[in-house]
């Protein structure tokens, strides 16, 4: 007779032996941000897969917000960085505070007229909930503990369109920990 335990490692044998090996399963490809796009501000679409294999960051943001002068920040990073292939998004949200009631026109004052941004900037979405953004939904079930708490979180995006870091809105695009990180998934092959 057959001890307990003789009798759950042959089970557990005899399972493992009727399943298929990694070799005989299909391969499963999983998301990446590239599979997603955003409305652009003026129109048309912002497709990510146009920049597949780039180092993105996608930043919700908001025009009247304390944090709205970072908006100059992600420009200078922008400026340094674009060359090397770096690609920064904005995605003004009116989810926190009310801080982007504006339509196209008002965004686009805040943002490129008074900030002198020249990254692209996404329509309004919505970016925390059930109602959110397809890629911010992405986004939070890669990462559930680094979604946006307010306006300015930040999405590192490596070249192979996984998250490679998240900065919050205290971050400030000029922080070490930020440069670093592009500098870091910019010269990832």
């Amino acid at each position: 007779m057959m001890d307990r335990r003789t009798l759950i490692v042959a089970a557990f044998a005899a399972a493992a032996a009727s399943r298929p090996s990694h070799a005989e399963q299909p391969a499963m490809s999983r998301i990446t941000a590239y599979a997603f796009s955003f409305p652009a501000l003026g129109g048309g679409d912002i497709r990510l897969a146009d920049y597949a294999g780039r180092p993105l960051m996608i930043v919700n943001t908001a025009s009247l917000c304390g944090f709205t002068p970072q908006y100059a920040g992600l420009q200078q990073l922008w400026t340094e960085f674009r060359d090397r292939g770096f690609v920064i998004i904005g995605v003004p949200s009116n989810d926190f505070g009310s801080q982007e009631p504006g339509g196209p026109t008002e965004i686009a004052e805040t943002a490129q007229h008074q900030y002198g941004v020249t990254f692209p900037i996404a329509a309004k979405a919505i970016v925390r909930g059930a109602s959110a953004h397809p890629f911010y939904r992405w986004a939070a079930e890669a990462r559930p503990k680094d979604v946006p708490r307010w306006n300015f979180h930040k999405y590192l995006i490596g070249r192979d369109g996984y998250i490679a870091d998240v900065f919050a809105e205290s971050v400030a695009p000029d922080d070490t920990r930020i440069k670093t990180g592009i500098a870091r998934a910019l010269a990832a092959a």
